[in-house]
């Protein structure tokens, strides 16, 4: 008997949809100074245009994940990038903080429709039972690939062109992804008794299982670490690193300021998270979600302890992008296989969208608190530890999970 084939059409056009997706989203760091200086405007300011494009985001998935599932995939994709393109090309325009501020809720609601939230619920149900957490995984390393050319890029554009005009070549990237869509078809993988059960009866049994509640709470700090991270890492970085030596290794490869120290640092983070995801998509075939899921946030707590206490130096810089890296995204796959895994796959990309509005505010309050904490404090250290407390809550929070089949998704 042969294995199902790993690499499909719709994993491949999947794979490529989020690259794009997430290389915008993840350059918007990169964008903090050179946007707050033009204007004059105080950290706070771009950091809460941002924390508000994260909680779009976040409320935006399930309202998404609900279209994709009762209008079809590709639509919803559509009607994503369309208005992804919308906010970037309209924020092009925007002078002050508060028109920054309301135009980032169209880029959240873009990066909703083109994201996780509908692309994983495609690969899913067009997955195998065999390759399914890897094929969760590859798509998800798509994200990190996209963050290892979005802020380099960013970076790049911006020496030869002012921010409004890399604002319109990232606005005419998200629309060609739907040129892509003719090859993406995915058959709807359930079960009798799911297609016969409504959204709003599974619904209600998922809002009475305690388990979705560990799950839904347990993906906040991911949301907070990683949210805060991309948006403020490239600018702590810049400020707070020790500086760059000439005829050091980083000098001779091109890297001569900390500013490009800390556009390349999301590069590596992206880069290390593309083998970290794979690895926990691999384990997720083979070991329980659960503590795979809580080990992992152990893990980050740690690293992000270690970093802030050590003196911030450019090779301690380059030793934390590749440890978090690892970590980054490898809770994606495992969530969301989780989560098609007790509730099976007619309504994972709903499901999976509200555990994500989880995320999602705890991005909001990462990228916010750093903004504000920074103006306040002139640094990143309380708003670093709040994140170290909140991984190690997620770390205990997945332990009680009930990691059983629902009887529906069971049923034949």
């Amino acid at each position: 008997m042969t294995l199902p084939r790993l690499m499909t059409p719709v994993l491949i056009v999947g794979c490529l949809i989020i690259l794009v997706s997430f290389a915008v989203r993840a350059s918007f760091g990169v964008f903090q100074i050179p946007i707050a200086n033009e204007f004059g405007w105080a950290r706070a300011d771009f950091s809460l245009a941002i924390a508000i494009q994260n909680l779009a985001w976040g409320i935006g998935q399930p309202i998404f994940g609900a279209f994709a599932e009762k209008l079809g995939d590709r639509r919803a994709i559509i009607l994503g990038a369309v208005i992804y393109a919308a906010g970037l090309v309209l924020s092009s325009f925007a002078v002050t903080p508060t028109q920054h501020q309301l135009l980032e809720v169209l880029v959240g609601f873009g990066v909703a429709g083109t994201g996780f939230g509908v692309i994983l619920a495609v690969v899913g149900r067009a997955a195998s039972d065999e390759n399914r957490s890897m094929s969760l995984a590859i798509a998800t390393a798509a994200g990190s690939a996209g963050q290892i050319v979005g802020a380099p890029f960013a970076e790049y554009l911006l020496g030869q062109m002012p921010w409004q005009s890399v604002f319109l070549i990232f606005a005419v990237m998200i629309l060609a992804v739907i040129l892509l869509l003719p090859f993406m078809r995915a058959p709807v993988a359930a079960s009798k008794a799911e297609l016969e059960e409504s959204l709003g009866q599974i619904l209600v049994r998922a809002g009475k299982d305690p388990t979705f509640s560990l799950i839904f709470l347990g993906f906040f700090s991911c949301g907070y670490q990683l949210a805060f991270i991309t948006a403020h890492f490239p600018a702590f970085v810049t400020e707070m690193c020790g500086p760059i030596l000439p005829g050091g290794v980083l000098h001779n490869i091109g890297i001569t300021t900390t500013s490009a120290l800390g556009a390349v640092s999301i590069s590596l983070i992206g880069l290390a998270n593309v083998a970290g995801t794979l690895t926990a998509g691999w384990l997720g075939n083979r070991y329980s979600k659960k503590y795979l899921l809580a080990g992992i946030y152990t893990l980050r707590t740690i690293v992000a302890a270690v970093f802030i206490l050590m003196p911030i130096t450019p090779a301690s810089v380059l030793i934390f992008s590749v440890a978090m890296g690892g970590l980054w995204l490898a809770t994606v796959p495992l969530t969301s296989g989780l989560i098609a895994h007790i509730y099976g796959l007619r309504y994972m990309g709903t499901l999976y969208g509200i555990v994500f509005f989880s995320h999602q505010l705890g991005g909001f309050l990462g990228v916010w608190l750093g903004g504000r904490m920074y103006d306040v404090y002139g640094d990143y250290n309380l708003v670093w530890w709040i994140g170290v407390g909140v991984g190690a809550f997620s770390a205990i929070v997945h332990l009680p999970v009930r990691e059983k089949r629902d009887p529906v998704a069971l049923a034949a």
